[in-house]
């Protein structure tokens, strides 16, 4: 199987939602048990390794109390 490349934006996701997470005042372990996701996964989802379903991110950004869009790195247009 191919190892999928890592982009800016994954990274940049990554970093939004540690920030988010840490905000919140919640540890990877906190977030990944109310999220009923693993450790791990939280963890990979921080460095850009892994995207998120629109099922699971719409899960970590109400657990985290925030809009599914405030993760979400996106460029102006114009």
């Amino acid at each position: 199987m191919e190892k999928r490349k890592i982009t800016n934006k994954d990274i940049a996701f990554g970093k939004r939602l540690r920030r988010v997470r840490k905000n919140a005042g919640f540890t990877q372990e906190e977030l990944a048990d109310k999220c009923n996701l693993s450790v791990t996964f939280i963890g990979l989802l921080e460095v850009g390794s892994r995207k998120p379903s629109l099922k699971t991110l719409q899960k970590i950004s109400a657990v985290l109390g925030v809009k599914t869009k405030d993760l979400i790195p996106y460029q102006e247009i114009g």
